[in-house]
């Protein structure tokens, strides 16, 4: 008993899915603040429009932030919370001066298309290590995101 952690998952296992998560948990703080930026920054015709969907995906987003730092912490670590270790963490990089629907959108959908990578990955870590809520959340997360790709590519078509 003494390798596994509060919730009956093996220590070892449960330590390197939390250092993927905290990865995770970085790039969707650098994304939320792309995001955040893009609402107040957006110009344009489209700027009714993606100014109110710029603010539907950071209030996702914020809500991702919590459930996977609750996570991190269910699973007996310290979830990161600091800029500079999600600057030094992130897959997703900041985006700075960005103002237009197209480049606006393409960076959207280029951190989704990132997220998606990286959540399949921890997917599979996840259910190799019976983590089953880690498997849940990922899941959702994924089929969430990939309809916003469809719907975020329509758009720029």
């Amino acid at each position: 008993m003494d390798n596994l952690n509060a919730i009956g998952l093996e220590k070892n296992q449960s330590e390197a899915l939390v250092h993927e998560l905290n990865k995770l948990l970085a790039s969707y703080q650098v994304f939320y603040m792309n995001v955040r930026g893009f609402h107040w920054n957006i110009r344009g015709h489209q700027f009714f429009e993606l100014h109110l969907k710029f603010e539907e995906l950071y209030d996702d987003l914020i809500l991702k932030v919590d459930e996977l730092a609750e996570r991190i912490l269910t699973l007996g670590s310290t979830p990161l919370h600091s800029y500079a270790d999600y600057l030094e963490c992130s897959s997703i990089q900041p985006v700075k001066g960005a103002i237009d629907a197209k480049t606006t959108v393409e960076s959207v959908l280029k951190a989704f298309q990132t997220l998606l990578i990286d959540q399949r990955s921890m997917l599979k870590q996840a259910s190799e290590a019976g983590d089953e809520g880690t498997v849940a959340i990922l899941g959702e997360y994924i089929k969430q995101q990939e309809k916003l790709v469809w719907m975020y590519s329509a758009y720029l078509a």
